[in-house]
């Protein structure tokens, strides 16, 4: 039988969102009325095709229902643990306390630099702040859980003592449990909660909010000629595996985050598809974690070799993000930006 899965798209923004809203012209992305969309891309492995939302009850009965199924996921408002998503993207700062991280490694490996660089990622508008104590880099070689801890314990330990919601970077079990009286709200394993078989027992007896990743393969060889039938649909389907196993799992909070992994196990043609039509991800019913900052992506497109000098590029690609409602943004330069989404956001909403 063939599957098929809904994008919302054809987006109306601000005051012009609201009124098409009011005529029944549009629907409301996450129970957001500044953002509303009025047609689906209706897609199947074989076919794709554009349908107004006031034509979907002319869709056969089969595939109405699971249209309506996935119309009802993407309008409701999103609610996650601590955070209050709004008008834009929340932004989680990244803090590597790693030497070799590929755009800011060994310069936050000293706790008093790290301090600093919390207070500087807080004071720009972040509300979450990442730290990780291994990079996850294609290529980088994995690090035993000791010297892991090593690095991240006094981060952590100064960290706690903060208003802010600290994220773990982790893919190990033995971390997530040595850091949970330190006031950790979130866990951020890149390998989609693979690579330990002891993490989903962890998470589920600690009822902690984490963040479902999508990774092709290792680190060492994620890149190493990454391919896929389709893109989308195989990471839509990874994630609705994942979600499957983990209710059966018994976790039953609905305290999870997507995060289709852009960079990890992709190519090019992959990233700029899943950027492109980030918004089928809606349809799953969670809120959607986008990790573009400084990305690769950003080099292949402009020529730009240093990571630190695509700020640009990470930008345009926040602000189209935000256009499809992603709720959470993962970045290195948090004050550059918050203020382009700020400054977006009102000309964008003053419509």
């Amino acid at each position: 039988m063939e599957k098929y899965y809904t994008r919302a798209c054809n987006f109306y923004y601000g005051s012009n969102s609201k009124k098409k809203i009011s005529q029944k012209i549009s629907l409301p992305l996450n129970g957001n009325s500044l953002i509303s969309f009025d047609s689906i891309e209706l897609i199947t492995r074989k076919s794709k095709r554009i349908i107004n939302i006031n034509k979907i009850n002319k869709l056969p009965r089969n595939i109405k229902k699971k249209v309506f199924l996935d119309l009802k996921n993407i309008i409701k408002k999103k609610i996650f643990s601590k955070l209050k998503f709004g008008k834009v993207p929340i932004l989680m700062g990244v803090l590597n306390a790693t030497p070799d991280s590929f755009s800011d490694g060994g310069k936050f490996l000293n706790n008093k630099s790290a301090n600093k660089q919390v207070k500087k990622l807080l004071n720009e508008g972040a509300i979450i702040i990442d730290l990780g104590g291994e990079s996850t880099r294609p290529g980088a070689e994995e690090i035993d859980s000791k010297e892991e801890w090593k690095r991240i314990k006094l981060k952590l330990s100064n960290l706690s003592k903060r208003k802010c919601i600290i994220s773990l970077d982790t893919r190990k079990s033995f971390i997530i449990k040595k850091s949970l009286p330190y006031k950790v709200s979130l866990i951020n394993d890149v390998s989609g909660l693979s690579h330990d078989k002891d993490t989903i027992e962890v998470l589920k007896k600690s009822k902690i909010p984490f963040v479902i990743h999508h990774m092709r393969g290792t680190s060492k060889n994620m890149q190493t000629n990454p391919s896929y039938k389709n893109v989308l649909l195989d990471i839509y389907d990874f994630f609705e595996e994942k979600l499957k196993l983990i209710r059966k799992k018994n976790i039953k909070h609905n305290n999870i985050i997507l995060d289709p992994g852009i960079g990890f196990g992709k190519n090019l043609k992959h990233n700029i598809t899943l950027i492109n039509k980030i918004s089928i991800f809606h349809s799953l019913g969670f809120p959607i974690m986008l990790g573009l900052s400084r990305k690769k992506f950003i080099k292949d497109l402009t020529g730009v070799n240093d990571s630190k000098e695509r700020i640009g590029g990470t930008i345009s690609s926040c602000i189209y993000s935000s256009l499809q409602g992603v709720q959470i943004l993962r970045v290195h330069d948090v004050n550059e930006v918050n203020q382009a989404l700020k400054v977006f956001e009102k000309l964008q909403l003053n419509q």
